[in-house]
């Protein structure tokens, strides 16, 4: 039987491969976001309408069908905030929590004009690393601290 399967499997090529892949396996939610330096080193934090109140947090949202994840980011950013991003290294990669995998980049601000999503995000601002303020939602704030000691890391070496 596992013969015949492998041999029917061979000859399907393609498309036809991935329609029996989806079908049988289970479908994933992408999440990307990022901590976005301007270049005076602060982190661009959001408040977003869909969070708890008071909360505050990274920039970022859901990936598209055929989209890389750094383009998810640079994507969501210009959306929600008008500003252009450049994505760099990837900072972590979460999965475990039912079908959702998220992956933080590090960015840096590129240029654009403030223009908030009114239907998305209460407020958008850049905060020193030592100045972040309270609401920062808590897997936020351990990747800012996970990311600038990274930075302190990298200069040491």
């Amino acid at each position: 039987m596992a013969y015949l399967l492998a041999k029917i499997w061979r000859t399907m090529r393609g498309r036809w491969q991935w329609y029996v892949l989806w079908f049988f396996h289970h479908k994933f939610i992408v999440g990307v976001n990022g901590v976005i330096f301007n270049d005076q080193g602060q982190i661009l934090l959001l408040r977003h309408r869909y969070w708890r109140e008071g909360s505050w947090g990274l920039p970022g949202g859901y990936a598209n069908s055929g989209e890389t994840l750094e383009d998810t980011l640079r994507r969501e950013v210009r959306e929600e905030t008008g500003y252009a991003v450049e994505t760099g290294a990837l900072l972590q990669m979460v999965s475990g929590y039912k079908l959702r995998i998220e992956a933080s980049f590090l960015g840096r601000l590129l240029g654009g004009e403030l223009q908030l999503d009114p239907k998305e995000v209460i407020e958008a601002r850049f905060f020193p690393p030592d100045q972040l303020p309270e609401g920062l939602l808590s897997t936020h704030r351990q990747l800012v601290a996970l990311t600038l000691a990274r930075q302190q890391d990298s200069l040491q070496h």
